[in-house]
């Protein structure tokens, strides 16, 4: 089969090749790729930040896609063929918590991932694609969208009337104002872009800051909430944003962290947190039992992914770079019709 193969750091090192197709062991399926998506943690494997020790050796890169299983092993019982599944990341985290050494399961870096026309999964590490979304549409669910799940409604249990506040327009923030918001939220959404602004009012944001005319965007939050500040706020940029975002929080809030866009590091301010007797909370996507309940909610509120671009299985690198530029919703990856 064609793959995509990480062979080291640096996009230069992404190279189509020729390998095996894999045979499903007992517990596995195979499927064949329709479609895969990019995430923030696509980019950071292959510029080497992200966990290089583990991503040392070569491999099939890129964690989210959905296929069509055409394949199964003798002891699988969830699937059959001809069934439409999506990849679930850490392939050994079911439901609770995680096992200490979940992350080494992960596929798309260390074990090989979707970029190439077939894959193999674990039975465990499937889950039926929601009927109401396309494959492209799909296969942006398994990091983008349950991460965003995973944080407001298995950490905040939010409820109907609460203030989200969603820092900038990539993916999972694009994924938090269409959910939050469909959950009944109000959300205020940051950008540095006015255009982008008026695309997330579509998607049910109620307020938008620019934050390149509002530099203070915490003080904003907090005139538009009266002083009471967001109960939830999905934080993505990482370093010194994390004290506005203490700022901009009401009391006994949840802060979410989902990625560092700026920084891996951050000097908090621990009045500040004590003071707002913050909820911080550090999310790693989420476990499969609550990507099963995601999907069954997809289908009932009818969410439908924000799509960007839809590059064809040759231009992956392509669609990398665009990851790199900066995107407003997901980065999609064609494989095959």
């Amino acid at each position: 089969m064609k793959a995509w193969q990480k062979q080291g750091i640096g996009l230069e090192n992404l190279k189509l090749v020729e390998v095996e197709t894999p045979k499903p062991g007992p517990n596995q399926i195979l499927i064949q790729v329709k479609a895969v998506s990019l995430n923030f943690r696509d980019k950071s494997i292959m510029d080497g930040d992200y966990l290089p020790d583990l991503m040392s050796k070569p491999f099939i890169p890129v964690s989210d896609a959905v296929g069509i299983v055409v394949s199964v092993g003798s002891e699988v019982t969830q699937f059959k063929v001809g069934d439409r599944v999506v990849s679930h990341l850490y392939t050994k985290w079911v439901d609770g918590a995680p096992s200490e050494d979940y992350a080494p399961t992960a596929v798309g870096g260390p074990n090989d991932g979707g970029l190439a026309e077939y894959m193999l999964l674990e039975e465990y590490a499937a889950v039926m694609a929601p009927a109401n979304l396309t494959d492209e549409e799909a296969s942006t669910l398994p990091i983008a969208a349950l991460t965003v799940w995973f944080s407001l409604v298995e950490y905040g249990k939010i409820k109907a009337g609460d203030t989200v506040l969603v820092l900038g327009t990539g993916g999972v923030s694009v994924y938090a104002t269409q959910i939050a918001s469909a959950l009944g939220a109000r959300v205020i959404v940051t950008t540095s872009s006015d255009a982008k602004g008026e695309r997330v009012k579509e998607l049910g944001a109620k307020e938008v800051i620019n934050y390149v005319k509002t530099p203070d965007w915490e003080k904003e939050v907090l005139k538009l909430t009266n002083g009471k500040g967001a109960e939830h706020i999905l934080e993505v940029v990482g370093g010194d944003s994390i004290n506005r975002s203490i700022e901009a929080l009401a009391l006994q809030g949840h802060i979410y962290i989902v990625g560092f866009l700026k920084s891996m590091m951050a000097e908090v301010n621990l009045f500040a947190l004590l003071a707002k007797q913050a909820r911080i909370q550090g999310i790693y996507v989420g476990h499969r039992k609550a990507f099963d309940e995601m999907n069954k909610a997809f289908n009932e509120l009818n969410i439908h992914p924000v799509i960007d671009t839809v590059y064809s299985f040759d231009e992956a690198i392509q669609a990398y770079e665009h990851l790199g530029r900066g995107a407003f919703g997901k980065i999609v990856i064609k494989v095959s019709e």
